[in-house]
């Protein structure tokens, strides 16, 4: 009979790789097929995601039959590498940034209307990463084997939930399961936690059993347990005080915010040919020479315009602004400025915090003294700047800026916190408890460092 299982197993196991070679061979095929479907349910009919959809099936049966070929002890060791690391990693991604995980937990409070924990964000993201990097971690070194995979299963069912429901609403346009080191749409977010599911159900069910013989499995266990909590509460707790060791966002020191060489800035129209339906795109300047043109004048019709701006903010910043009290935008002469430019940021002056404004007026007035331009950029209302520059007289002689609260917080995580700029380049940030000395700063070595000139 256990004969004639395995080979059951085995006969099983080619016809579900088989299976997905074809379905890997006729990919658009079985894309278009799915797509139908989807389209008559009307959950979703973008095409890349059926294409998705069509990958997701031919892993799972390439995994299905690999598996059922291999031992269960191989399935099972494959299966907790697997999911070890990469619960580790998310854990670790989300612990490098504690508060924008806090700040995305924040976001779905708002959406499913559980404004009430919103306090709690901070201590729930720091509950979140070190569960994560503690059940990985668990998995892979096959510690508490019964408390972790229920964790495991149990946790990718929560998931699998809340990212089917992202997915359908899209309230939270991306869920941040890998912090801001790996961006993935909703859908894509909702299919890698249905694939995790196969090997988290290989581990839940075939877990091996076997005790380690090198060390008593209790004092193992309770070490790993120990060492892998201590260590990523303290992580998340260092990058909240600190800025990210590790910044996985588009104000990162050594990004470009601008172009290094600027432009003119270029404007065309498109002309239409009545008669012959041509159309002809020309620098808007040139206009100038056909309004004597009466023949031009009646064959050719207006069409369209476009600006190219060279100067533009990089496209990781879209939507940027540095809105002055009459709104009008000065980010690119700011982030643009060929000197060297600090900007101060706070994305609420009624939440700054006390020890971080006590450093930004020592760091304020030696900047003063050493005249080196300092602007501040906040998301509060005139009523609170004008209460702000109200605590010290030093407050009332720098320019006060506007922006978005989302766009402030994605720059600096502290509040407030310090960005050093120069010709568009990021060359440095502090977090309020580290603000520097301006007299001390290698300015010159920084922006050589980053081929600033």
């Amino acid at each position: 009979m256990k004969t004639v299982g395995n080979i059951s197993r085995f006969l099983a196991g080619l016809l579900f790789i088989f299976l997905g070679f074809i379905s890997y061979v006729n990919l658009f095929g079985l894309g278009n097929i799915l797509s139908e479907h989807i389209l008559q349910a009307k959950a979703i009919g973008v095409p890349p995601l059926t294409v998705a959809m069509s990958v997701f099936l031919c892993v799972v049966e390439f995994a299905i039959g690999i598996m059922l070929i291999t031992n269960t002890y191989k399935k099972v060791l494959v299966s907790r590498i697997l999911i070890g690391i990469l619960f580790m990693f998310s854990g670790f991604v989300k612990g490098v940034d504690p508060l924008g995980t806090a700040y995305k937990i924040e976001e779905y409070m708002q959406v499913f209307g559980f404004e009430w924990a919103i306090p709690l964000t901070f201590a729930l993201s720091v509950f979140l990463c070190t569960l994560e990097f503690t059940v990985g971690v668990l998995i892979l070194t096959n510690s508490f084997k019964k408390i972790a995979k229920w964790l495991l299963l149990l946790m990718i069912c929560f998931f699998l939930i809340t990212t089917f429901t992202d997915a359908i609403t899209n309230q939270v346009s991306d869920c941040g399961c890998f912090g801001d080191a790996v961006k993935l749409t909703n859908w894509q977010t909702f299919w890698k936690n249905v694939i995790l599911l196969v090997p988290t159900l290989f581990i839940f069910f075939y877990q091996d059993s076997r005790k380690e013989k090198w060390i008593s499995s209790k004092i193992k266990d309770w070490v790993i347990l120990g060492i892998s909590v201590l260590v990523m509460v303290g992580f998340c707790l260092y990058n909240f005080y600190n800025e990210p060791v590790i910044d996985f966002r588009p104000w990162k020191t050594g990004a470009q915010i601008m172009p290094k060489e600027r432009g003119e800035i270029q404007s065309f129209v498109t002309y239409k040919n009545k008669q012959t339906g041509e159309e002809m795109e020309f620098p808007s300047a040139k206009l100038m020479e056909y309004y004597n043109d009466t023949v031009w004048q009646n064959t050719w019709e207006f069409k369209d315009s476009r600006v190219v701006d060279p100067n533009q903010l990089s496209e990781n910043v879209k939507g940027f602004s540095m809105l002055d009290a009459d709104k009008n935008d000065h980010a690119q002469t700011i982030i643009g400025n060929p000197d060297f430019q600090f900007i101060v940021t706070s994305y609420d002056l009624t939440k700054i915090n006390e020890k971080g404004l006590q450093n930004f007026k020592t760091f304020l007035e030696k900047a003063q003294q050493g005249n080196v331009s300092v602007v501040f950029l906040t998301a509060s209302l005139q009523e609170d700047i004008d209460q702000f520059k109200q605590k010290d007289p030093s407050f009332e002689f720098i320019e006060y800026y506007g922006a978005d609260d989302k766009a402030i917080k994605t720059m600096m995580r502290s509040n407030p916190g310090l960005i050093l700029l120069k010709n568009g380049t990021v060359l440095a940030k502090w977090h309020y408890n580290k603000f520097p000395n301006p007299a001390e700063i290698p300015m010159d070595e920084l922006a050589k460092k980053y081929g600033v000139e």
